[in-house]
């Protein structure tokens, strides 16, 4: 499992038009990114480093601050750009494996009392943020 985590003032992210998740405070929005192995390990060592990861005001955690977390979900993390210039995605878990794994991942930032939106599993989206910083941190777990 992979994420990007970037520290913003303000996340929205689209579809057809609508907002369906966003913040307009400092917090952080997430991109997660699942492959074929990962379980609920990887869920838990991510939901803990986004809840904890001390990136935020004063060197605070969105779990100290009760910052909101947009998460979204981005197959196009496990890109593979090694040969030619079309990414293969092969090491990206299909949809019927990775979306009960970021509802996993979403629950159990839920679970640390954390206010989470997120996108649509599966949807075009228009994800749009103020990065703030700009702070952009690569997790694998």
């Amino acid at each position: 499992m992979r994420a990007v985590v970037q520290r913003a003032t303000r996340a929205a992210v689209r579809v057809d038009g609508e907002v369906v998740g966003s913040f307009d405070e400092p917090g952080l929005l997430v991109l997660v990114g699942v492959t074929h192995d990962d379980g609920p390990a990887q869920v838990e060592r991510i939901a803990r480093k986004v809840a904890e990861l001390r990136i935020l005001r004063d060197e605070q955690s969105a779990l100290d601050l009760g910052a909101p977390v947009l998460v979204v979900s981005q197959f196009t993390l496990y890109a593979d750009t090694r040969k030619g210039r079309r990414p293969t995605w092969n090491a990206a878990a299909p949809g019927p494996v990775a979306e009960p794994l970021v509802a996993d991942v979403v629950a159990a930032l839920r679970e640390r009392g954390l206010r989470v939106s997120t996108g649509v599993f599966g949807a075009q989206m228009a994800v749009e943020l103020v990065n703030d910083g700009p702070v952009t941190i690569l997790l694998e777990a």
